[in-house]
């Protein structure tokens, strides 16, 4: 298994990233949140799991271990992949997961596309004593389950600027895609910042 990789950052996409190790581009699957935390050229160090199929092998890539360990562990409950997993890390951090599973927050696991109301009470009973304690302790104070739900507009330039951007460019397309987080935030949920930086960059693209 691959634990980890380190290297300078080849290049930057909309969902994965490339880290050069040892003179071979590592193409990782990330989320927006670790994605925004990178920088072309400059050295990184990502946890990573490897999942291999009959017909691919595919690195997911991570901020810390932690990360990794709760993607693992949501794979452990029937029905998820890795790619809902990755969604779920998406839009909520380890510790706002392990909150919303502790407390029974079918809300907040419907905020991750692909999660119903049924399979979010599923959910619930299967990983109840899978992940654990929340380690933070200022978890919750801005709604159970939905940390990401104010720093939504941060995460979201800092992955375009991340991806090349300039800043000026950055600021106007998450004016752009502003409504869409705002309606989120209303209704009580997080803002689905992989689905607002898939927007933004279409923006971006019919501005160039």
């Amino acid at each position: 298994m691959i634990a980890f990789v380190s290297g300078p950052v080849a290049a930057l996409a909309p969902t994965t990233a490339v880290i050069e190790v040892g003179g071979i581009g590592m193409a990782l699957q990330c989320t927006p949140q670790t994605l925004a935390g990178l920088r072309l050229g400059q050295e990184a160090r990502l946890a990573t799991s490897l999942v291999v199929r009959e017909d691919s092998l595919t690195l997911y890539g991570f901020a810390d271990d932690d990360e990794r360990q709760v993607f693992e562990l949501l794979q452990t409950a029937s029905g998820v992949g890795p790619r809902l997993a990755q969604a779920m890390l998406a839009t909520h951090s380890p510790d706002a997961l392990r909150l919303a599973v502790s407390t029974g927050d079918e809300k907040a696991l419907t905020a991750v596309s692909g999660i119903g109301k049924k399979g979010a009470q599923k959910l619930l009973l299967e990983l109840k004593d899978r992940l654990g304690a929340p380690a933070g302790a200022h978890i919750g104070q801005q709604g159970i389950g939905t940390p990401h739900a104010s720093g939504w507009r941060d995460q979201l330039q800092a992955a375009l600027i991340g991806l090349g951007y300039a800043s000026r460019e950055a600021e106007e397309a998450v004016s752009a895609v502003a409504p869409q987080a705002e309606a989120a935030v209303a209704e009580g949920t997080a803002p689905p910042v992989p689905q607002l930086l898939r927007a933004a960059l279409q923006t971006l693209n019919r501005a160039r």
